[in-house]
């Protein structure tokens, strides 16, 4: 007898349910996912583990849904055979599982073209009509746009059935999609995510003109309706495809009759991903023998005899083909890894950090190597390891020079990172210096990025933060004669400034750039001292005295406030700005006074925006996780601080918990 749902494993069900839809109509309507490729995995593995022990819950849910309904821009036309999903793997074991139920272990494996599907109808050998998924029983008619893309025939060649539906991936090539984008920012147009955002954008255009304009490629990999089989077999099928002028993924193909051999070609395409000019996420793995296909069937969205096993979302291996050097605005010098562009959970990445020389060392990577990048949430990538070493590779030499001024490079004793000691006159310490006091979490002055600090700086118009507060004063008829300046965008950002001249402490401490205070320490300051005049006369015992501030960064800011040319130009700011001393804007809520970490990510909310209602609610926001921890805050892709939370036996929330502690807190909630 099957089991009944109780009311909260319904309510988990309707949440999971809402959710994808949602996210389905972002991603196949839209064209414009919300959630990365892991999230929405995760989210549809436990609605279909949920119908499984709960079947009257399938009906309408994850296990009989296929993308989303076709967009009212387009015209709309059923499907002659359905159009089904493919069920995900993501383990061997799972793999195992599947492939353990086969009468036929004869496998065709392909690649998982990360694209959008198409479904093209030929009559005699002519193209008829071409259709998106869509809800997988009617699609959007798409003719006009897939006869732009030359990959796919308006005409078959050689023998065909008289009637043929031939389905499969449109996708766009890495180095187009690069010069798409490249294009677009000069242009000052949308730039796209990823390659099958920019495909799946360029094919559902209302004027084929643009999608002819795109440059579109196309694999065929099956069929739907067709009036006679002269295949026997999925590689036979391919054969036919090329016959007719289509293009396919044969190159990349293999067959395999056990498991081993499937895990060995999954792993041999993970270490070559970065090699294959277009972006996978998996692969295909089908019953050859097109008659065992058939006697199998499709469950109500998915055929029983084919599987797609899913790469890691946020792991890629790729080619490491340079490290570059770049000084920040405090002077230290940061190796970036340049990558070989690779799709990482949704996001095309090609450059990574290597955070600093001990961590090269410690990692053993040199140019050449083929490397695994890992992207958790807003993480920057990081490379986490060597895949394949490059054969005679040299070790990496880090300057002993700075390569944006030439100045000397000093390590002091015990300190990991270099920096370059030419403070006053490196140009990559100065523009940094300003980019971050204008930036939101400064000043947030609206009109000024690097570009124009650049300018302003060349023309000698900006030497320290101060002068920014006198810029359209002193200079504000020269700005309009600038490219791209007017008389407009002049009084535009003469009102950003203005706006600016009053600023929460909190924000000023941001702003003015004190070695290792971020967001989080400035509001513990600005919270502790309540004006600046107090933290400026604090001793080091004051400032250690504070829960959250070591001895080390007591010392930098102490430090700080008594260097002259700090004093000097913090002096001269003070004549054009306003600090709003600290209000004690918390609130009494159950996590008051408790110390939370925050890790992975969650759906609603970003990093910044769960941090500051945190504090709001009164939490101590804390970067890593001790015996001192009260709570975890753990979203999706939680790595170790949440292993570390449970050795300890910290109490972990979920994003409901904390949801549940807002809503108990009366937190009015506008940062969403």
């Amino acid at each position: 007898m099957a089991k009944t749902a109780d009311l909260f494993i319904r309510a988990e069900h309707a949440d999971l349910i809402k959710k994808l839809n949602a996210w389905d109509i972002a991603y196949h309507q839209n064209d414009a996912p919300v959630v990365d490729d892991a999230t929405y995995d995760a989210a549809k593995k436990r609605a279909l583990e949920i119908e499984s022990e709960y079947p009257e819950l399938a009906q309408n849910g994850a296990s009989t849904h296929v993308g989303a309904a076709p967009s009212a821009k387009f015209k709309t036309y059923p499907h002659s055979v359905p159009m089904l999903s493919i069920s995900d793997v993501f383990d061997e074991t799972e793999v195992a599982d599947w492939f353990n139920k086969l009468p036929n272990k004869d496998l065709f494996i392909e690649l998982k073209v990360d694209g959008v599907s198409y479904a093209a109808r030929y009559e005699n050998g002519v193209l008829i009509r071409a259709l998106t998924r869509g809800s997988g029983v009617a699609g959007e008619d798409i003719t006009e746009n897939i006869k732009t893309i030359r990959d796919i025939p308006q005409k078959l060649t050689g023998e065909y059935p008289d009637v043929i539906e031939v389905r499969g991936e449109v996708y766009m090539m890495r180095d187009d999609f690069v010069a798409l984008n490249a294009a677009a920012t000069e242009n000052g147009d949308k730039v796209f995510a990823n390659p099958r955002n920019a495909a799946a954008g360029s094919l559902r255009q209302i004027n084929p003109k643009i999608t002819a304009a795109r440059r579109l490629s196309a694999f065929g990999y099956t069929y739907g309706e067709v009036s006679k089989k002269t295949w026997k077999t999925q590689s036979e099928y391919f054969d036919r495809l090329e016959s007719w002028g289509f293009k396919t993924t044969r190159h990349w193909a293999r067959h395999a009759q056990n498991i081993g051999e499937i895990q060995a070609m999954y792993n041999d395409i993970i270490l070559s991903r970065a090699d294959i000019p277009f972006d996978i996420d998996g692969l295909v793995i089908k019953v050859n023998d097109v008659a065992t296909q058939e006697k199998m069937g499709a469950r109500a969205n998915s055929p029983r005899w084919e599987v797609a096993y899913k790469f890691p979302a946020a792991r890629a291996i790729t080619l490491l083909r340079g490290i570059t050097v770049q000084v920040g605005r405090t002077g230290v010098l940061t190796p970036v890894a340049e990558l070989e562009p690779i799709n990482i959970g949704g996001v095309v990445v090609s450059r990574a950090t290597l955070h600093n020389a001990d961590e090269i060392a410690r990692l053993g990577v040199r140019v050449g190597d083929k490397v695994t990048v890992q992207r958790a949430g807003d993480v920057i990538p990081q490379i986490i390891g060597v895949a394949e070493s490059a054969p005679d590779a040299a070790p990496f030499e880090f300057p002993t020079k700075c390569p944006v001024c030439g100045g000397d490079v000093v390590r002091a004793d015990g300190a990991v990172a270099f920096r370059c000691i030419n403070t006053l006159a490196c140009p990559a310490q100065r523009i940094g210096e300003l980019e971050h006091f204008v930036s939101r979490a400064g000043f947030d002055i609206d009109g000024i990025g690097v570009k124009q600090l650049e300018l302003f700086t060349e023309r000698g118009w900006i030497k320290n933060p101060a002068d920014i507060f006198t810029l359209v004063e002193r200079h504000g008829n020269e700005i309009k004669r600038l490219e791209g300046f007017g008389e407009k965008s002049v009084n535009n950002l003469n009102t950003a400034i203005k706006k600016s001249q009053k600023i929460e402490l909190a924000r000023f401490l941001t702003a003015i750039g004190i070695p290792d205070v971020g967001k989080t320490t400035a509001k513990l300051l600005a919270k502790h001292f309540g004006n600046l005049d107090a933290l400026r006369t604090a001793t080091i015992d004051d400032l250690i005295a504070i829960d959250g501030i070591g001895d080390t960064m007591a010392h930098e800011i102490y430090s700080f406030f008594r260097n002259e040319r700090n004093i000097a130009v913090i002096n001269e700011i003070l004549k054009y700005v306003t600090i709003k001393s600290h209000e004690n804007k918390t609130i009494k809520s159950d996590v008051s006074g408790k110390k939370i970490v925050l890790t992975g990510t969650l759906t609603n909310y970003s990093r910044d925006a769960a941090r500051e209602i945190l504090e709001r609610m009164g939490a101590i926001v804390q970067s890593s996780v001790s015996a001192k921890t009260d709570i975890v805050l753990a979203g999706t892709d939680a790595g170790s601080k949440l292993t570390r939370a449970q050795e300890l036996g910290i109490t972990i929330w979920d994003e409901s918990e904390f949801e549940r502690a807002i809503k108990n807190a009366g937190v009015t909630d506008g940062t969403r």
